[in-house]
Order: structure tokens, then sequence, then C-alpha cells
């Protein structure tokens, strides 16, 4: 034990170390990630600057969008860099800054996307009291409460990660520093560390999960019994297609990589998964959000046409 050296730096492998696999992977990449960057960006400024999108809705979708760029900000930069010059060394330090920006952002997105959910309940289900309820200031809170347990939940992990001993070995099979590839490295016990990613992570993960099923279901239930006509049942659920195809996304991989029994996947399927959310979903959420919503786009259009022809009307 006295001959093991504290690691102060890991070295990244990334996806391959196939050099044509590289240069495919960091044009296809570095496309998703600019598509990302500029669609939210987009999205951003439209409801800050457009007064039609200054709802409830178009609110939480901003957030939605600032989280996106952060979230695809903490490791795509990174990963393209290790597609160009090989491994990437990373320090101590700026391993477990990375995982908390990124469970930090994830967590916050996961309960966002249940806030919304909630928007869309009041909306169709109670639309005469919908002011009231999500009110200005109800919905700072919402989204205070999102961000602020994404940074707890990520702090968490970030202290408990730094406990372990880590000796010897010090190259991640992953793109960025997450908790799993990172405790595998670690030359002491790790299974309290475990333990919080089986039951608290899980928890932050389904919960929010569960209950946008619940508004869903509820969304269904009122709209086959209080809605007569067969068109109009299906009404409400055109302002839900983008949120629902947004969760499946985001949530179908995060429940395969992050719901028990963490430590029995395969890291190859990890990193596939995580690739989904962290670099793909992001950039998606955008084109989603644009190409099914007719406010989006008419924003959209009127933002572009004030870029491009400032002296028109």
């Amino acid at each position: 034990m006295l001959n093991q050296t504290e690691v102060s730096e890991f070295i990244l492998l990334g996806l391959t170390d196939s050099q044509g696999l590289q240069h495919f992977f960091f044009v296809s990449f570095l496309l998703l990630y600019l598509t990302s960057l500029l669609g939210n960006g987009a999205i951003v400024t439209m409801v800050i600057y457009e007064p039609r999108l200054h709802t409830p809705m178009y609110f939480f979708l901003g957030n939605l969008s600032c989280l996106d760029v952060f979230f695809s900000t903490v490791t795509v930069p990174k990963m393209l860099a290790g597609f160009l010059f090989g491994h990437q060394p990373i320090s101590f330090g700026g391993c477990l800054a990375q995982l908390h920006f990124f469970h930090f952002l994830g967590s916050a997105e996961a309960v966002l996307l249940a806030t919304m959910a909630y928007d869309r309940y009041v909306a169709i289900c109670n639309p005469l009291r919908y002011a009231l309820v999500m009110s200005p200031r109800t919905c700072l809170l919402l989204a205070v409460v999102s961000w602020s347990t994404g940074f707890a939940h990520a702090m968490m992990h970030s202290l408990m990660t730094a406990q372990p001993s880590f000796c010897g070995h010090n190259h991640i099979h992953h793109f960025f520093c997450d908790i799993k590839p990172l405790l595998n490295l670690a030359c002491s016990s790790t299974s309290l560390n475990m333990t919080l990613l089986n039951v608290v992570t899980t928890s932050i993960v389904l919960g929010p999960f569960i209950f946008i099923v619940l508004s869903y279901l509820y969304i269904i239930s009122f709209a086959f019994q209080k809605v007569r006509f067969q068109e109009g049942r299906w009404k409400p659920f055109s302002t839900c297609a983008s949120h629902l195809t947004v969760v499946a996304l985001f949530y179908v991989p995060v429940l395969f990589n992050y719901t028990p029994p963490s430590s029995g996947s395969s890291p190859e399927r990890d990193v596939q998964l995580s690739l989904m959310y962290s670099a793909v979903t992001p950039a998606l959420n955008p084109l989603i959000y644009t190409l099914r919503n007719q406010e989006v786009r008419s924003a959209l259009k009127k933002m572009l046409g004030r870029k491009l022809f400032p002296g028109g009307k």
C-alpha cells in the first residue's frame, strides 16, 4: 500500500482509436454541437425578445434550451478534442468539475421536464385557472426548484466521488468523467457511492418520469371524458407532442443508464447511451419544438426577418 501513488490526472480514452472513425465522428458531433448551440440559442433569444412567447410554456422551454446549451458544452468539446489529438488528459479536479456540471444540468433537465408536464396538465385540464396557477412567481419558483435540485444532487455526487482513493490505473473508458467509470478506478471501497447512485440518482430519474406519465394519463382521461367530439379529443395533444418526444429522447437512455443494477451494465453500452442524451438530444430538441410548433416557427421567421432585412416592416 505504501508503494501506491495517488492519481492526480486521468486519461479519457474516448469513443474509438480508429483514425478513420475519429474523423467521421469529429465532423458528425461537431455538426450536432453547432446545431445545439445555434438552435437552443435561437430559442432562448426568441423567448426573451418575442412578446408572444412570454407565457409559462415558453418560459420553461427557454430554460430547457439554456440547460441543453450548457449540458452539451460540458462533454462535447473535450470529446471533439479527443478525436483530433487522441486520448485526452484531465486533472483530478477537472474530472470532478466535469462530473458535477454534467449531473447538475442533467438532473435539472429531468426535473424541468416534469415541470413542463405539469404546465401542460394545468393548461389542458384546468384552463380557466391556468393564469392564476401558473403565475410568473410560480413559474420562477418551479424553475429555481429544478435548477436547485440538480445542483444539490450533483454536489452530493461530487463530494462523495472525491472520497475514495485513486491509485495506479488512470485510464477512463469513456469520453467524459462519469461516476461509474471513475469509481471503477478506485482502490478503496465504493459501496456507499454505488448505493447513492442506485437510490438517490434513481429517485431523481424515476420520480419526475413517473410524474410525467401520471400527468399525461390524467390528460388522456380528461380528453376522453370531457371532450365530446372526436376531433376535439386530439386537439389538446397538439401542444404536448413536442414535449412527449423530448421526454422520450431524454428519459429512455437515462433510465437504461442510471436505474439499477448500475453495476452490471457494460461500459460500451453506457458510452452509447451517454452519447444519446449528452450530444444528440440537445441538438434535436430545438428542431422538434421548431418543426412542430407554429408559434415558435412564426417567431423564428420574424426574428430572422429583422436580422436579414433590418429596414423592412
